[in-house]
């Protein structure tokens, strides 16, 4: 997790083409039985590195399917405070939006409802307050039928 976390920073200190070579270089390393908690982090941050939703969309998917094999007991041995449940709107929110930017309305639509069903699984303070938020926005965005990358959505900075 720490070196997830540490190119994830560069990532998010604009340096996306190092971190997208860093995370798909541990990819290889943890391997599609490797730990779900960490492949769906991997996957859930590095969907986030990619401009063409078509690409993020495709890690977005692998951090979900991860997160279904994630167990309340790994989560806790990672940091006590988590569940689960907690992880389902990020996840299906980022989905909506991939599907969203990409024209597939309907596809962006269900999940967005499941972000929505998940919110209760969120803790309050700023990242539920955020992450709320952006579900609204998506969910607005979907109903205009705007493709438009979103000025709050997670990304590349450089």
């Amino acid at each position: 997790m720490e070196a997830i976390g540490a190119a994830v920073a560069e990532g998010q200190n604009g340096q996306a083409q190092t971190a997208r070579r860093e995370l798909l270089d541990l990819w290889s390393a943890i391997g599609p039985t490797g730990d779900p908690l960490h492949r769906c982090t991997l996957a859930h941050h590095l969907a986030d590195l990619h401009e063409d939703p078509a690409q993020a969309l495709a890690w977005d998917v692998r951090a979900l399917d991860a997160a279904d094999a994630v167990t309340e007991q790994r989560l806790r041995e990672h940091h006590a405070g988590l569940s689960v449940a907690a992880l389902y709107p990020s996840l299906h929110l980022n989905l909506a939006d991939d599907y969203r930017r990409l024209g597939s309305f309907d596809a962006a639509a269900e999940h967005i409802e499941a972000a929505r069903q998940h919110l209760p699984g969120l803790p309050g303070g700023v990242y539920g307050d955020f992450l709320r938020t952006a579900v609204e926005q998506v969910a607005e965005a979907i109903t205009r039928r705007d493709t438009a990358k979103r000025s709050s959505a997670p990304g590349p900075t450089a």
